[in-house]
Parts: C-alpha cells; sequence; structure tokens
C-alpha cells in the first residue's frame, strides 16, 4: 500500500472522517486491498456502527492476523456491539496476552466478560421464569382489582387513556404491529384503555440505569393511535423502535421517567409473535441492555409496588445537590468557562442556578421549566461564544458533552426534543438568528442573558464543604454529607472498637461537639443519621447554619475533633 494513501486514511480517522475511509478503500478492487487496507477498513466501520460489515471484513484476513493485537482488538470491538460477548471476551484476552497492559483492551476485556456474565445470568431467570406455571390464561390467583390500579389525573386522561377498544381496533392494531396481545393486555384495557398506575416500580435482580433493585414505569400505552402514548400513536411501540433504535423483538408498551433513553417491552423472542410473550426492561443508556422482568404481562402487572418502597428520594437529592455543588466539571464545560470575561464567577453562577433545579425538583435534570430554559441559554451563549461558527447540527451534536454527559457534574441524559424544542422558539422569537448556517444570540438577547445571569447571587456556602446545606419547604435547613472519604482516618483510628465512619458514628462525633462544643444548641439540633448519610437538622435557620459552621471548622481542627472522637460513643 502506498505511503500517501496511508497517511491520508490516518488523517481521515483523526478527523472522524470514518464515512472517506470507507469510500475510498471501497474504490480499491478486492484483489488489491492488502492486509493493512483492510483493517483500516475494519476500524472506519467499526467506528461508523456497522459491526456486521466490519466483522466480516476482519475474518476475511483471520489467518494475517492470528498473531496481531490490532486485530484481535478490532474483530473483539465488533463482537461487543454486537452483543456477542463471549467472542468479544475471547478477542480480548488474546489481545491483552500478544500486548500485555493495554488500557484500552483491558477495560473492553472487563466490559465484556460482566456482560457476559449478566447474559448468563438472564438467561437463567428467563428460564426459570418460563418453567413456571403461568399466570396468563385460566388463571388461579385471585381476581385482580383492575379499578384500584390506575391513577386519576387529567394528565393520564390526556396523554394515555383511551375509549375502550373494539375488536376490529384491537386486530386492525395487532396487524399493524405484528404481534397477537396478551389476552390479559386486552381484558385490562378493555377496562381501561391506558394509563398511569398507582404502583410504578417493578423488583429486579440486576441494577440497571435507573436503580440498583427496581426499574420505573411512568405510563402503560392502550390499545390504539389517538393518544400520544398509546401502542400506534405518536410515540407508540414503532415509534420507539424505528426512531429510537429500540431492538425489534416485540412491542413497547411503557414508558419510564427518563424521557426516552429506557422502556418496557413486550418480548416475542421466545414465544413466536401469536405466543404469551415475557415482559422485559430495555435500556438505551446502556447500550439497548435488556434486563428480564416478569414471565408473562399479568406477572408483571401483579408484580408492580409503590414507589415508597423504594423511596430513596432525599438521599438522591442529597446527593444531586453534593453534585451540583462540588462536582467537577466536563472538559468541555470548563474550558468555555474559562474564557468567559463578561461575568465574574461563571462557575458560581451556574452551580448556583442547578442547585435551585434540584431544590425545586429534588433531582438533577433540564426539562422546559424556566431554569432549565435558562440553562439552556447558558450553554449555547457558553459554546458559541467560543465557537462562533457554530451551525444547528453541530451544536445539537455537541450539547451533549457540557451538561447532559458531562461526568460528575451531569445530569446523565437528556431528551433531545427539549433541545431541539427550545432552539425552534428561540429562532421563532428572534433571539437566536442563523445566518449562512451559522447560530448565534442577537446582541439584546445576549445582553439580556448577561443582565440575568449577573443578578444571581452565589451564596458564600463554600466554608462547609464538603457539608451540604438542604432548604427544607417549613424553612429550616438539613445539613448533610455522603460519608465514606472524609475524615475516613479519623475513625480508622477506632475501627477496632466498631467504627466505621458511616453516618451513625458520625452523629456520635456531632453528638459530642454539639454538647461540648455548643451546648446553646441541644435540643434544637437534631440528628437523623443513615448508613450512608450524616444529616442534622433544625428549623432554626440560624441555629443550624452556625452548628454547620463551627462544625465543619472543628473538623478541620485534627487536634480539636480528634480529642472530641475520642468521647465519641459507638451507636
Amino acid at each position: 500500500m502506498e505511503e500517501t494513501l496511508l497517511a491520508q486514511l490516518v488523517q481521515w480517522h483523526e478527523d472522524d472522517e470514518f464515512a472517506k475511509i470507507v469510500d475510498r478503500i471501497m474504490e480499491i478492487p478486492e484483489p488489491d486491498r492488502d492486509y493493512t487496507l483492510i483493517g483500516q477498513l475494519g476500524r472506519a466501520l467499526n467506528n461508523l456502527d456497522r459491526y456486521h460489515e466490519a466483522l466480516e471484513q476482519l475474518l476475511s484476513v483471520a489467518g494475517q492476523g492470528e498473531k496481531d493485537p490490532i486485530w484481535h482488538y478490532r474483530a473483539g470491538y465488533a463482537y461487543y456491539y454486537l452483543k456477542q460477548y463471549d467472542q468479544a471476551v475471547r478477542e480480548f484476552e488474546l489481545a491483552d496476552q500478544l500486548e500485555p497492559g493495554d488500557e484500552a483492551v483491558q477495560q473492553l476485556l472487563g466490559w465484556s466478560r460482566r456482560a457476559a456474565e449478566r447474559e448468563v445470568r438472564e438467561q437463567q431467570r428467563f428460564a426459570a421464569a418460563q418453567a413456571g406455571e403461568s399466570t396468563a390464561g385460566g388463571s388461579t390467583v385471585e381476581p385482580f382489582d383492575f379499578d384500584g390500579f390506575w391513577e386519576d389525573s387529567d394528565y393520564a386522561r390526556k396523554s394515555y387513556v383511551s375509549d375502550p377498544p373494539t375488536d376490529e381496533l384491537i386486530a386492525s392494531v395487532e396487524q399493524e404491529l405484528g404481534y397477537k396481545l396478551p389476552a390479559f393486555y386486552i381484558e385490562m384495557m378493555k377496562r381501561q384503555n391506558g394509563g398511569i398506575p398507582r404502583d410504578t416500580c417493578f423488583p429486579t435482580e440486576e441494577a440497571t440505569s435507573w436503580a440498583e433493585d427496581h426499574v420505573a414505569v411512568t405510563g402503560i400505552m392502550g390499545i390504539g393511535r389517538e393518544k400520544t402514548y398509546s401502542l400506534c400513536g405518536e410515540l407508540g411501540s414503532r415509534f420507539m423502535i424505528e426512531e429510537w433504535g429500540y431492538p425489534d423483538i416485540g412491542v413497547v408498551f411503557g414508558d419510564c421517567p427518563s424521557a426516552g433513553h429506557d422502556v418496557i417491552m413486550l418480548d416475542y423472542r421466545a414465544s413466536g409473535p401469536e405466543g404469551e410473550p415475557a415482559v422485559i426492561h430495555v435500556d438505551q443508556e446502556a447500550d439497548y441492555e435488556i434486563t428480564f422482568l416478569a414471565k408473562d404481562f399479568e406477572s408483571f402487572v401483579r408484580g408492580l409496588v409503590n414507589e415508597e418502597v423504594f423511596d430513596t428520594s432525599e438521599e438522591d437529592k442529597a446527593e444531586d445537590l453534593r453534585k451540583v455543588a462540588h462536582g467537577a466539571f466536563s472538559p468541555l464545560l470548563a474550558e468555555l468557562c474559562g474564557n468567559v470575561t463578561e461575568i465574574d464567577n461563571v462557575e458560581g453562577i451556574i452551580r448556583t442556578i442547578c442547585t435551585e433545579i434540584v431544590e425545586d425538583k429534588g433531582h438533577f435534570s433540564l426539562h422546559a421549566d424556566e431554569r432549565s430554559i435558562l440553562m439552556y441559554d447558558v450553554q449555547f451563549w457558553l459554546y458559541t461564544k467560543s465557537y462562533p461558527q457554530t451551525n444547528r447540527a453541530e451544536y445539537l451534536e455537541v450539547y451533549s458533552k457540557m451538561i447532559a454527559f458531562g461526568g460528575e457534574f451531569g445530569t446523565g441524559g437528556y431528551a433531545p426534543s427539549f433541545i431541539t424544542d427550545w432552539l425552534d422558539d428561540r429562532v421563532r422569537q428572534g433571539s437566536i438568528i442563523e445566518r449562512g448556517g451559522v447560530l448565534s444570540f442577537t446582541e439584546e438577547a445576549r445582553e439580556a442573558l448577561l443582565h440575568r445571569l449577573n443578578g444571581v447571587t452565589v451564596p458564600a456556602t463554600g466554608n462547609v464543604a464538603p457539608f451540604i446545606l438542604v432548604e427544607q419547604e417549613n424553612g429550616g435547613v438539613s445539613v448533610i454529607l455522603s460519608v465514606g472519604t472524609y475524615l475516613a482516618d479519623l475513625f480508622d483510628t477506632r475501627a477496632d472498637e466498631g467504627f466505621e465512619g458511616n453516618g451513625y458514628d458520625w452523629a456520635s462525633l456531632a453528638a459530642v461537639f454539639l454538647e461540648e462544643q455548643m451546648p446553646e444548641l441541644t435540643g434544637i439540633v437534631h440528628f437523623d443519621p443513615e448508613a450512608d448519610m450524616f444529616c442534622a437538622y433544625s428549623g432554626n435557620r440560624e441555629a443550624i447554619l452556625g452548628f454547620a459552621a463551627g462544625f465543619k471548622q472543628a473538623c478541620e481542627d485534627e487536634a480539636l475533633i480528634r480529642d472530641l472522637f475520642s468521647r465519641a460513643e459507638l451507636d
């Protein structure tokens, strides 16, 4: 192969122009493509998510690649994203043996092993459930309370609930979907055709992107086409499969709180399109990872439990408050903030706005509310200030790298429609203009945004970090600490007595501090620890703020805190 051609292919790879690599190599007659060219072609196809084609090319030179760690890496990469995890493990192990210590190989090897093990566990659960007695058809369990199952709300009636389906409509929907719906599903929809369950959580034995031990369903789609969330509606099953990329193995019937990033499906792989499907959770955030839930739809419905069973809202809120207050910005967001000269402390302003979002919602997420829209404006201004030649497609592509998937300081996901709707609204309002394909705020819109940001008061709470102050609805304040790292060495000094540095141990230390250093607050400041969290609270705002400042100061005084800890009693 000519050196100039190889240099061009390498440059295209560095510029992420993978399609050009494929097109150029495919122009070369197949008999004239050598091992190096086919390797470059396989890599480019992998980067274009064309894994079947990549593997086909790589396997055509498998003999030459037998002792080449790069060949095994590229083949393993294709196998991994084809979800053929055992083959991926084999290839990554060979790559690691041929060239030990490569971090990318070892990372993908670890992922492949975990995915292969998880797949085995899922198959075992599925087989065990199918071997058990099905509740579908001729059920001998107690009658189901259809009337008590649904939540009654304006939103449910507007978005989910349709008139009961006729037999003709059911047949039409089944034909469009390509699957026969479960008898229990049809019976349920004839009583109420779609809606929001009162109990929205289903326990799992595997962790998902939603939780360690359960998944949540927002609503169950009715049989029809009329409502947005109906099986053949605007955001129905075919839309989620064709537009969002969910596997074409059944019917999406349940949406989840992630705004499209995970769903609940009827899975017909084992039963065939006429049989009784299993119920699965599909997680887009984990490359459409499948988690088995129930052997049939009725078992799924009967297995739903109230969210209070898994209520971790206070802990989740505390963690999100910690994240927005102290979490590291993504490299891109940090770069953009570093270019700001128009306002002071833009990082503090962003953290303050996001803290208000968490206080209001109980979690860190951006939707279509006023503060979220402000954050959309801020991100757009920051990016187009540094990259003034940005067009629409480029901005929508880069958006997720600022906050949505920004690492520690990030929401962990987003609904693209919120961003496109915001952008369309700003263009329609005339505050964002497009010239020659390039987007920018108008001068008036930019000045209005800067004026609003300059009006944000950044609280001086850094002196109590890593403790977090949480405002309560009753006007009081809580002081929270996620335990485990802060002053870990202190608790290690009495580990032989049973101290672990958990939330209860911190409460014991805080009690000694309160009694000896701030006795006037005894009975005013209270403690409510958990295993992984220390919490102090009071309805007296001044008292808890004084405690927080004093306790943090004591924690930073090594001699004082060790003396206080010597009198702490194990709970």
